[in-house]
């Protein structure tokens, strides 16, 4: 395997497509919380809980790669997760007050 024709030993290979999967969870969550815009329809879309998925996904790799990452893919994939999951904190509780309001202008109403 030589991913686009660098010379890397197959170890190298292997980190650079674990920390790719982990970028590609990361830009999954990140449409999901309306944080970046979605290719396919070129909108900033908002699913919690296709975020949360990918969040999910996350967590379970860190779970089941515990002990044979790299210092780097382990930090890496620390550093996203804490990212993502700070991120989503900060949605729902948003969503939770937009709810609030909502609820707040409908009895005034």
């Amino acid at each position: 395997m030589d991913i686009n024709n660098k010379n890397l030993n197959e170890e190298q290979q292997e980190q650079l497509l674990f920390m790719m999967l982990i970028q590609q969870h990361q830009q999954i969550a990140m449409m999901g919380l309306g944080k970046l815009q979605n290719p396919a329809t070129q909108e900033m879309e908002k699913d919690l809980s296709s975020a949360k998925y990918a969040i999910d996904t996350l967590g379970m790799l860190k779970k089941y790669t515990k002990g044979n990452l790299s210092d780097e893919a382990a930090g890496y994939l620390e550093q996203t997760l804490t990212t993502l999951r700070l991120n989503y904190a900060d949605e729902k509780k948003k969503e939770k007050s937009e709810a609030g309001e909502e609820q707040q202008n409908g009895e005034s109403e």
